[in-house]
């Protein structure tokens, strides 16, 4: 029989945030993938795990993939761990799964910590519509890709969720801003989950004056609050004119107003009744 691919999710910070579940998986398995072995040997070692390991990062994701597929299908169950978190979140693992699901190899993933749902959910934000983005690409090695992607959040109405790492982070503020101005509301959360863990609200303007003058230290997310519904009328009410009545439907609706909602608001900005836009759809 063919062995199987476990996503096994570890601490972002604090040890006992792993689960009896993980645990048991990781003693009973026949090998561990890290991420970075050098870093994961501390936690096997924290709770007496004895399994041996293999290396499994950015830089082999595609052809040790290949090799631990062929285990697998030789029977080997594998467990998978990255250096923090939920493997496939941000990581190489998600290459790990493709190749799995693409030869038939069983997978199944073990649920635990992730720094994304952590911080939206005390965030103090919006938490029914959201969008990761995780590291927002390099300037220095993909310019392009990043305003591409800057550009795209301009226009975001649901909750971002940015990785930002120490030295980076009053550029990549300063990024945000320019295409979400400085009142944008967001929450900085710090070093989830550890002794100096620290989450407070403020604007873009707020965290860059205050990173400006204080030296960042520990891993950040960034939980941004979208555009909000009062930015999309304003736009809508001055440029109504140049759009058809479906994409000034699809204005609202895209912001999450039901139908119904958004013809009455679409009607409001026209100055027409309801009926009309309804025979205009039609």
């Amino acid at each position: 029989m063919a062995g199987k691919l476990f996503l096994c999710a570890t601490p972002i910070g604090n040890l006992e945030d792993i689960t009896y579940r993980v645990l048991k998986t990781l003693e009973e398995a026949d090998l561990i993938a890290a991420e970075d072995t050098r870093h994961s040997i501390k936690l096997l070692n924290h709770f007496q795990i004895k399994t041996p390991m293999t290396s499994y990062h950015e830089y082999n994701k595609v052809d040790k993939a290949r090799h631990l597929v062929e285990q697998m299908l030789s029977g080997v169950n594998v467990a998978l761990i990255t250096d923090a978190g939920t493997p496939g979140i941000s990581d190489p693992g998600e290459e790990l799964v493709r190749q799995c699901y693409e030869a038939g190899v069983e997978v199944t993933s073990l649920p635990g910590p992730a720094a994304c749902i952590t911080a939206l959910t005390m965030s103090g934000l919006s938490t029914r519509r959201f969008c990761f983005e995780a590291f927002l690409p390099a300037e220095k090695s993909d310019k392009k890709e990043r305003l591409r992607i800057l550009e795209e959040l301009k226009k975001e109405t649901r909750t971002i969720i940015v990785y930002e790492a120490p030295h980076h982070l009053t550029k990549t503020l300063k990024d945000l801003r320019e295409v979400l101005g400085g009142s944008r509301r967001l929450t900085v959360c710090r070093e989830l989950t550890k002794k100096y863990e620290t989450a407070w609200q403020t604007t873009l303007d707020g965290a860059i004056s205050r990173y400006e003058e204080e030296e960042p230290k520990g891993e950040f997310v960034l939980v941004i609050e979208g555009k909000s519904l009062d930015e999309i009328r304003e736009e809508a009410v001055r440029s109504w004119e140049e759009m058809s009545v479906e994409d000034h439907m699809a204005l609202y609706e895209g912001h999450g107003m039901d139908r119904k909602e958004a013809m009455k608001q679409v009607a409001k900005d026209r100055g027409v009744s309801k009926r009309e836009i309804y025979q205009m759809l039609l």
